[in-house]
């Protein structure tokens, strides 16, 4: 009677991940695989309905990571052995983990031959592991525990500097789940917060910002629902600090293929001596302007009930130009220009000073050779003991020089301002584009390794639906990072100014063809309906003309919904080429950004690069791609591609 195996239930958001996992166990002949799913909540559900022996956990996973969904599975099914399966080594958050109850803790870089091995040993002493001689046909245990593959050795070379880097940085960096959870602090960090690295592995990040947890919860769920890519946070550390600390945060998503955030890089500066720096230079230039202020020469002068001038002092004769004789019984709206005279606007200041007892406020004033000043003007009722209105006494000051001050400042302000906007958009294009790239390149190459390792060595024994899941895997990540190493050259060329074209007359048509051609042949999103009549010749590049056309078409493939349209045709002394697909179109909130790098639209995959090459690339041949909004009839909108026709080429 065959021997029962151990059942296992595999919990990774990423379906390949799990593919390649689920497979090796199977062929293992040591682990039954009862179940898999994608997050915490599912791994919940499916321990209640499994009770399986073991149960192997990813740790970051979106909706609920693996530390939160942890106490619920062994609520639900206390007999099964959680094992936290992570790419991350920490050993604080392995401790971490077996504090929430996990039976054991095994790294992502564990050679795939041996986990089944390592899960058994997880198990209690009563269960048997089955004889190695049961195993299904194959390859021996011990030819399994061969060196690694060449491409296993460059990603593991890869990724110890990666650890290098992150441990060496003289910024505070670490990882987080998408709820918050640290699982990787670099000594920088830790010596800015004061705790040990080992104290930060597995702690909520909410708890170093002195209550503001809020603000964290807020910046993850924007990450989450794919509304942020980067998220600055601005809080003092908690009192574990002396002296206390005030720090930015800067959270971003580290996304899969499709976009989905797999774990949160947060990068912590300490701004306390910058923020100190900003307050004392706010209460040096305070108490300058007091300074100056109150050294200013003032001029103060009476008025009688009517407005006309009934004093002067010397202060007022430098100010206003007038000596004494020349002013005095003149009424006090000659300071004042043309406009300021018609609006009655004296005599009206002279009526609420009367009202409530004083009037005050800066405007334009003249002198008596027609120049103008910024003045401060404060006009004051004045009474005698009986009560008798007499007058007026009115106090002038020369703000022309502090607004001007003011306003090359708010000048500069803004000029700084703005150079600031731009160094801050530029670091977070180039974080972007490291976070992109890393996570780009890592998902597919880790498949295409475990998957044609487990091809080549168990060919024989894996069913047709095994082998099927497994070739189509690495045909979509093989072509996933062809597509990926073109857009990266293509971009950084058109960075450099480095793009070179040769262009010649060729038909619009057969470039048109060639793209579809290319994009049927690696992806598989739905079908391309083509109108490649009339022909054109137009003067191109053919090599990036098709490359821009295929990036057309993929995103409306990617992001639209099928069948995608591609006509050709002219207008207006051009040639166009249009691609429209059946879906609602593009959202009004982001049609200004559709060009820009790194966009993503809706946010679920790609690196952000296919339509802003797509228009470079047709700006380069004196074209242009632009979208043009949807119609009742087609509410999808196109993207239209132009270029100019080949010379002696008519419409």
């Amino acid at each position: 009677m065959p021997r029962q195996l151990p059942t296992v239930v595999v919990i990774d958001d990423s379906t390949e991940v799990r593919a390649v996992i689920t497979a090796r166990l199977r062929l293992s002949g040591l682990l039954e695989v009862v179940g898999e799913g994608g997050d915490g909540t599912e791994a919940v559900g499916l321990a209640y309905r499994h009770q399986p022996s073991l149960l192997l956990l990813d740790l970051s996973m979106p909706v609920m990571d693996g530390l939160e969904a942890l106490p619920g599975i062994l609520a639900v099914s206390p007999a099964t052995r959680v094992v936290v399966y992570s790419g991350f080594d920490e050993g604080g958050l392995a401790h971490s983990a077996e504090e929430l109850g996990a039976a054991g803790f095994i790294e992502k870089s564990l050679p795939i031959d041996r986990l089944a091995g390592e899960l058994l040993a997880k198990l209690p002493d009563r269960h048997v592991v089955p004889d190695p001689r049961e195993r299904p046909s194959g390859r021996s245990a011990g030819s399994g525990r061969a060196a690694l593959s060449y491409d296993q050795q460059v990603l593991d070379e890869h990724l110890e500097r990666f650890h290098e880097v992150f441990e060496q940085a003289a910024i505070g960096m670490a990882t987080m789940t998408l709820t918050g959870s640290i699982v990787r602090a670099n000594r920088a960090l830790s010596d800015l917060m004061g705790h040990k690295p080992h104290e930060l592995i597995g702690l909520d990040y909410g708890r170093l910002t002195s209550g503001r947890g809020d603000l964290l919860d807020a910046a993850l769920l924007d990450i989450t629902r794919m509304s942020a890519d980067i998220v600055h946070l601005e809080h003092d550390l908690n009192g574990t600090v002396d002296p206390p600390r005030k720090v930015l945060a800067t959270l971003a998503p580290v996304r899969d293929s499709r976009g989905q955030a797999l774990y949160v890089f947060l990068q912590v500066q300490d701004i306390t001596r910058q923020r100190a720096a900003e307050e004392q230079l706010r209460r040096s230039e305070e108490r300058f302007r007091l300074l100056v202020e109150a050294v200013r020469d003032y001029a103060i002068f009476m008025l009688d009930p009517l407005g006309h001038v009934a004093s002067w002092n010397a202060g007022a004769e430098r100010i206003k130009g007038y000596t004494a004789s020349e002013i005095i019984g003149q009424h006090f709206r000659v300071f004042y220009p043309p406009d300021k005279r018609e609006e009655q606007h004296p005599e009206d200041e002279l009526q609420q000073a009367l009202r409530t007892g004083q009037y005050g406020e800066e405007g334009w004033r003249l002198r008596k050779d027609g120049t103008r000043f910024w003045a401060n003007v404060l006009i004051t009722a004045v009474f005698n003991d009986m009560g008798e209105h007499i007058g007026f006494a009115k106090v002038t000051r020369d703000m022309t020089e502090r607004r001007r001050a003011e306003e090359e400042r708010a000048a500069a302000a803004a000029a700084l301002t703005q150079a600031n906007q731009q160094l801050r958009q530029a670091a977070e294009e180039q974080k972007q584009f490291l976070a992109v790239t890393a996570h780009e390149l890592r998902t597919p190459a880790s498949v295409l390794d475990g998957t044609a390792d487990t091809l080549s060595r168990h060919w024989s024994d894996l069913t047709d639906a095994d082998r099927t899941r497994l070739l189509r895997s690495m045909s979509s990540s093989a072509a996933r990072l062809q597509r990926l190493v073109t857009d990266l050259v293509t971009t950084s060329r058109l960075d450099a100014d480095a793009l070179r074209l040769r262009p010649a007359p060729t038909s619009l048509a057969v470039l048109v063809a060639t793209a579809i051609e290319t994009v049927r042949t690696t992806r598989a999103d739905g079908p391309v309906v083509t109108h490649l009549e009339p022909d054109v010749q137009v003067l191109a590049d053919p090599g990036r003309l098709v490359q821009a056309i295929e990036n057309l078409i993929g995103n409306a493939l990617h992001h639209g919904t099928p069948p995608v349209d591609v006509r050709i045709g002219t207008h207006g002394g051009t040639a166009r080429v249009e691609i429209t697909d059946a879906g609602p179109g593009v959202p009004t909130q982001i049609r200004h950004q559709l060009f820009e790098r790194f966009t993503t639209g809706d946010g679920t995959r790609g690196t952000g690069l296919g339509l802003y090459i797509a228009r470079e690339l047709a700006r380069a041949h004196n074209g242009d791609v632009t979208y043009e909004p949807g119609t009742p009839d087609r509410p999808a909108g196109t993207f239209v591609l132009t270029l100019p026709l080949a010379p002696g080429v008519r419409e």
